[in-house]
């Protein structure tokens, strides 16, 4: 499996916490940044983690910032991009399974670090259900 992580400064804590979790298994994880919890710009790691799962499909990604909000609206922009903001495991979960989530959004003032690990669990374990839900999926994307 092949992972892209970001964070913006308010995410970082968790987000090394996150790489740490899974850097036992067997995923490939590339970290976008930042290398710090000095303040920076959500959009900046948003784009990059974006931009590499909407050109390789087999990557998932995760993002994390305060409130997750940011982090979500700007990966969403992409093509074959669909960003889910989970504070709860099984929000995450039924990202994958209804919505084909494809990046995980993590708000990390918002939750504690035990939920968003089990979120990271349920998100990486959880495929696609399709059926009713691949009707629906196919009508996110904009019509431009």
């Amino acid at each position: 499996m092949k992972l892209s992580i970001g964070s913006d400064h308010a995410g970082y804590s968790l987000k090394t916490r996150v790489i740490s979790y899974l850097s036992s298994r067997e995923i490939e994880i590339t970290d976008v940044g930042p290398s710090s919890e000095d303040s920076v710009d959500y959009p900046d790691y948003a784009h990059q983690v974006a931009s590499q799962v909407s050109k390789d499909l087999s990557i998932k990604g995760i993002l994390i910032c305060g409130s997750a909000n940011g982090v979500a609206m700007t990966a969403n922009k992409y093509q074959e991009v669909r960003a889910c903001l989970a504070w709860h495991h099984e929000i995450a979960e039924l990202g994958r399974l209804h919505n084909n989530a494809n990046i995980l959004c993590l708000p990390a003032r918002f939750m504690s670090e035990d939920e968003a690990l089990k979120c990271v669990d349920v998100f990486l374990k959880a495929s696609f259900e399709g059926g009713r839900h691949e009707r629906r999926v196919s009508k996110i994307k904009a019509c431009i």
